[in-house]
Order: C-alpha cells, then sequence, then structure tokens
C-alpha cells in the first residue's frame, strides 16, 4: 500500500464527522507507542512546555544513571539512544527554545559524565555537534534569547 500525501488526507479529513475523527486518533494511537506520545503531548503537555521540558529532563537525567560505563562502547550506543530520544521529543515540541533548552542540558550532563568524554573522540563530536547545533538554532530567536543561550553555549564549550 502506498501512503497518500498530507493535502489529500488533509481534504479526506475535513469530510469526515467528529465520531469518525475520534475513532481514527484513537486507532492511531493504538497502532504505534510514538503516535500515543504525540497525541499525550498535543493532547496534554503541549499547553505547559516548562512541565514538559522538566519531565523531558527528568527522563534525560534518568537515562544518564542507566548508562554502563564499562566499556566506551557501551557509553556511545547509550549516549546516541538518549539523543534520539531527546530528538523525537524536539519534533514533538517545534519549538526553537524547547529544541535549545534540551540540547544544551544534555550537552551539560555529557560534558559532567564521568567517565570523560575527553578521552573519547565519538562522544566529544557528538557533543560539539549538538553544542553546534544549539547555536545555530539561537540565530533564530529574539536578541536577548540569543544573548541568554549565548552565555550557556559559550560556558559549556570553553570548558572543554
Amino acid at each position: 500500500m502506498k501512503a497518500v500525501t498530507v493535502k489529500e488526507i488533509k481534504t479526506e479529513l475535513s469530510h469526515r464527522s467528529h465520531d469518525d475523527l475520534l475513532k481514527l486518533c484513537l486507532q492511531l494511537s493504538k497502532f504505534k507507542k510514538e503516535n500515543k506520545e504525540l497525541l499525550t503531548y498535543l493532547l496534554f503537555e503541549s499547553e505547559n512546555e516548562d512541565s514538559f521540558i522538566k519531565s523531558v529532563k527528568l527522563e534525560i537525567d534518568e537515562q544518564f544513571e542507566l548508562i554502563n560505563t564499562k566499556t566506551y562502547y557501551f557509553i556511545k550506543k547509550s549516549v546516541r539512544k538518549i539523543l534520539r530520544i531527546i530528538k523525537k521529543y524536539i519534533r514533538y515540541s517545534k519549538q526553537t527554545e524547547t529544541e535549545i533548552t534540551l540540547l544544551l542540558y544534555f550537552c551539560e550532563k555529557l560534558k559532567n559524565f564521568k567517565p570523560s568524554i575527553q578521552k573519547n573522540t565519538v562522544l566529544l563530536n557528538i557533543y560539539r555537534r549538538e553544542l553546534a547545533n544549539a547555536k545555530k538554532k539561537t540565530l533564530l530567536l529574539h536578541e536577548d534569547l540569543q544573548y541568554d543561550y549565548g552565555l550557556e553555549i559559550e560556558k559549556l564549550a570553553s570548558s572543554l
């Protein structure tokens, strides 16, 4: 089966009744975990972005606690997994401030991680790449926010 375009889906949804739309959303939420997470964000957490950021930060903290530190191989795999989770939540939010906040929090956790990421090139490159992404995204914000985030980025960049 080939998927149709978003425009065709939008047109078809506009012709459906309220009950049909409700059934489709519920069916969509049962199909895949990501769909359910997105609906949860849109219905319950999009109104209060600060609490959403706090909950994501808590999940990041939990994931960093679970990292197997026996070898850098396991650390790299876990860090990539955490980054995938963060990127997923960023896609849900679609807000630049949330994206920058989560990326900077990730970089801060990675910088303070023991054993040090300075001993591993891959982890250091992940850190630098995400810091550069955050810096690039700050250019889209208001000047005051650019300055605030810029200070935080410089602090993280100068410490390594």
